[in-house]
């Protein structure tokens, strides 16, 4: 998550200074489409070749990635390495979400999930964090260089973990044929839904919210994404246990109502401290519904299918992270005036969300 994170705070401004300040949003969109476009792929691979090696797959790719981007200095050769760098996306964390359902108990996958959101949010805030020094250090061409170091030292990693997947098959080139059960698991088709309609709005917080520290005279790019995994980490390790007492649904409605609270202070920060406490409230809210949604998903996932039932809820993910930067592209015209009109798209989808899992947990409760 560190290798995936660290360029991200200084890639607005590396986009500008090729002439590409209005594409923007495409830094984000076009990351999340290749990343869906792998998902079907790596869930399926997940359940037969087996977690590590569609891992290592993801690593791969990054590294690869990660090293050619100091040549890419045209907005065309850019994007496009940001459409290839996506695979990487769309690979490793498949793999290591199957793993992790593989090895938790059922009774508490609520707080196992929340253990494992822990580090996801480090790797992703502590990458946030410290782009902006490492940049001024050594330059953005080192701060490539250093993303692709974390995510060799990632693959170091899993080369002490053992292979959860019962009789992995040797890989042939039969099983990049995909279909339609290949894609999606139905099963999981209602936590899904509200992955993709809740993480719209961090596809546009993501293109935001480096524009905005500028603007409220931040020098630290990173700032949100600091106060955000500060916030989340406390949570997370205390809220786990809360869905598997009261109920993944409730525990949703809860931790989403807080989101949709985030948004909207976020929308309408014009100085640094309301920046900020957007930030923290934005990192209870994710530490809530994160763990909860991964803890759902793995309830409802056939055994047999954990690695295609995980792809199933990140395809969700990468649907609603590019509506969400895709968006910003129509309603932000590089300037803080706009921004209340951008988090409007987010405000909408925030309260559809609610109202869904308002209706999901009565009618299946009425249904029973």
């Amino acid at each position: 998550m560190m290798s995936f994170n660290l360029i991200l705070p200084e890639l607005n401004e590396y986009i500008t200074c090729m002439g590409g300040e209005n594409n923007k949003g495409l830094i984000i969109f076009l990351f999340s489409v290749s990343a869906l476009i792998s998902r079907p792929f790596s869930g399926k691979l997940s359940d037969t070749i087996g977690r590590k090696k569609v891992m290592y797959i993801g690593i791969i790719i990054s590294v690869l990635a990660l090293l050619v981007y100091p040549l890419a200095n045209v907005v065309t050769y850019f994007l496009t390495l940001r459409f290839l760098h996506g695979f990487g996306a769309g690979f490793l964390p498949t793999g290591a979400t199957a793993m992790v359902t593989d090895v938790l108990p059922e009774n508490k996958r609520g707080v196992g999930m929340g253990v494992w959101g822990v580090f996801i949010s480090l790797g992703f805030g502590t990458g946030q964090i410290i782009a902006s020094t490492i940049r001024a250090e050594i330059g953005l061409n080192g701060l490539f260089f250093v993303a692709a170091g974390f995510a060799v030292f990632a693959a170091i990693l899993i080369s002490f973990v053992k292979e959860t997947l019962p009789n992995p098959v040797k890989f042939k080139w039969s099983l990049l044929k995909v279909n339609w059960q290949d894609v999606f698991e139905p099963t999981v088709i209602p936590p899904a839904i509200v992955m993709f309609l809740s993480v719209s709005s961090s596809g546009i917080i993501f293109v935001l919210t480096q524009d905005m520290a500028t603007y409220f005279g931040i020098d630290n790019k990173g700032w949100f994404f600091g106060f955000y995994v500060l916030s989340t980490i406390v949570v997370r390790l205390f809220s786990g246990k809360l869905s598997d007492t009261i109920g993944r649904r409730k525990t949703l409605i809860f931790g989403m109502s807080i989101a949709l609270i985030s948004i909207i202070l976020l929308a309408f920060s014009t100085e640094w401290i309301q920046f900020t406490v957007a930030a923290i409230v934005f990192g209870i809210a994710t530490g809530i519904t994160s763990p909860t949604l991964f803890a759902w998903t793995a309830d409802l996932s056939p055994s047999h299918r954990r690695g295609v039932g995980a792809g199933t809820l990140f395809i969700a993910l990468e649907i609603g992270i590019m509506l969400g930067s895709a968006s910003t592209m129509l309603t932000y015209d590089n300037s803080l005036a706009s921004i209340p009109l951008v988090f409007s798209v987010g405000v909408v989808l925030m309260l559809l969300n609610i109202s869904y899992l308002f209706w999901h947990l009565f009618y299946r409760e009425s249904k029973t």
